[in-house]
């Protein structure tokens, strides 16, 4: 009888064997690392940033079969969003699918500050630098260029790791007293005069001139200085 006990238990033991391997083949972790590499092969990253992924954890409470064929992957919805499901199924003779949840995060590189920068102060290469920041966290024009905004002063205190904008700086900013270019093909003229507005690089500011009193709208080409053609 015994004999008979054991002899079950080891028929009984070899029977799952299959049943086993096949779940580690197809386990937890091979599910969501087959979801994630599914995404990052279907959506590319944006042509001036960068893309990553996080795919949700499967709740350990559910059971997942073994599948005897590949399983595929798909996503069902727009691409463009920041929250994705991604669609598993296998399709052998028991199928069954799931979804996964992922984000999406693209993220650009934009001009930061290094450290909080009181109003007034110029942005120099130690107080400012060249960062990755996700889509949702950048408010307003993104500056992708340190040299645009190199020599710029804050408008308002702007406080550390902060994305750089056109609206909390100014190249020139109202009452600085700049210098007025005035050139053409055969001749180049130069003032003073003083910003009556503010503004950045290559846009137009009312600036009233020293010497003559008049008021007129050149654009800014450089810190403290703007250029109109005649």
């Amino acid at each position: 009888m015994r004999t008979n006990i054991v002899y079950l238990s080891f028929i009984s033991l070899l029977a799952l064997l299959p049943s086993i391997s096949l779940a580690t083949t197809w386990d937890r972790a091979y599910i969501e690392s087959f979801a994630k590499k599914h995404l990052e092969s279907n959506i590319p990253a944006p042509d001036d940033g960068r893309i990553s992924f996080n795919v949700t954890n499967i709740d350990t409470r559910i059971i997942i079969k073994p599948c005897q064929v590949p399983i595929k992957a798909n996503i069902p919805e727009n691409t463009n969003r920041r929250n994705v499901n991604v669609n598993i199924t296998c399709d052998d003779s028991t199928p069954w699918q799931l979804y996964l949840p992922a984000k999406i995060e693209r993220t650009f590189a934009v001009v930061v500050t290094t450290s909080t920068i009181e109003k007034g102060e110029v942005l120099t290469k130690d107080n400012i630098a060249i960062d990755y920041i996700a889509t949702n966290q950048i408010r307003g024009e993104r500056i992708t260029d340190i040299n645009m905004v190199l020599g710029s002063k804050a408008e308002k205190r702007i406080g550390n790791e902060r994305t750089i904008t056109k609206t909390n700086i100014c190249l020139i900013c109202k009452g600085d007293v700049i210098t007025i270019v005035a050139e053409n093909e055969n001749f180049l003229i130069k003032t003073k005069g003083t910003a009556l507005t503010s503004g950045n690089l290559h846009e137009q500011i009312e600036v009233k001139n020293s010497r003559s009193g008049r008021i007129i709208k050149p654009r800014i080409s450089a810190v403290n200085q703007v250029t109109i053609n005649l």
